[in-house]
């Protein structure tokens, strides 16, 4: 559940893409991350990769694993 709100994966998919629209890194690794597994959006493992590029060019740590992991794997990347 969420933190003091019943949990809605829909409406922090929603959220997470304003604010991802906005350029923030963290909200596009959450995004990438919720497109990477399906939650609150159709799994779309292109649309993570893309994502996680975004975030990674302003240097987020965290999403440079995740884009590592997800072209090591060929997940919506040619694996390399």
């Amino acid at each position: 559940s969420g933190r003091g709100v019943p949990q809605d994966d829909d409406e922090a998919a929603c959220l997470f893409h304003r604010a991802a629209e906005q350029g923030l890194a963290n909200a596009q690794c959450s995004l990438g991350q919720c497109y990477d597994v399906g939650e609150g959006v159709p799994q779309d493992f292109r649309e993570a990769a893309r994502l996680y590029r975004l975030a990674a060019r302003q240097g987020f740590a965290e999403v440079q694993y995740n884009l590592a992991v997800v072209c090591e794997q060929g997940r919506g990347v040619p694996q390399d």
